[in-house]
């Protein structure tokens, strides 16, 4: 089955303590366990990473191995020009997600990157976004995970 890869930025890792009226009470572990249950049959590679060049190096390397990503750049939604130059270099389906909704938020949160090149956005669903977008990546990648109705 084709292999997902499902990318976390910055300050994921403190989900369930880091501002949880605004990003929820699950961890980043709830999380991953939403994703693997959703996914199946597929494999998934769920990372995190707080450094923005091993993002990059992630998206690199999922030109090699994935069939599609998904992406909750977190901050570097907003900031990184290498994020998105690595996502366009990637032939794959890319969904981006974030759990709270960026644009009830600062103006700030309001420009994304990652949209560029995104073929889809998914926003203020919480931890449901990462499931819906892994039910994306696997319509688009014609390989639907068992349990979909049409």
């Amino acid at each position: 089955m084709p292999l997902i890869h499902v990318l976390n930025g910055p300050n994921l890792n403190l989900l369930g303590q880091r501002q949880p009226e605004v990003y929820g009470r699950e961890t980043l572990a709830d999380v991953e366990a939403l994703c693997r249950a959703v996914a199946a049959p597929h494999a998934i590679r769920f990372l995190q990473s707080n450094w923005e060049g091993q993002i990059v190096d992630w998206i690199h390397e999922a030109r090699h191995e994935a069939a599609g990503i998904v992406i909750n750049p977190a901050a570097l939604t907003h900031t990184s020009v290498a994020v998105l130059d690595a996502l366009n270099a990637f032939e794959g389906p890319v969904i981006e997600v974030h759990l709270s909704q960026v644009h009830k938020r600062e103006a700030f949160r309001h420009h994304s990157y990652v949209s560029m090149r995104a073929d889809g956005v998914i926003a203020g669903l919480g931890p449901e976004g990462y499931a819906a977008a892994i039910r994306r990546i696997a319509a688009l990648i014609g390989e639907e995970p068992e349990g979909l109705v049409d």
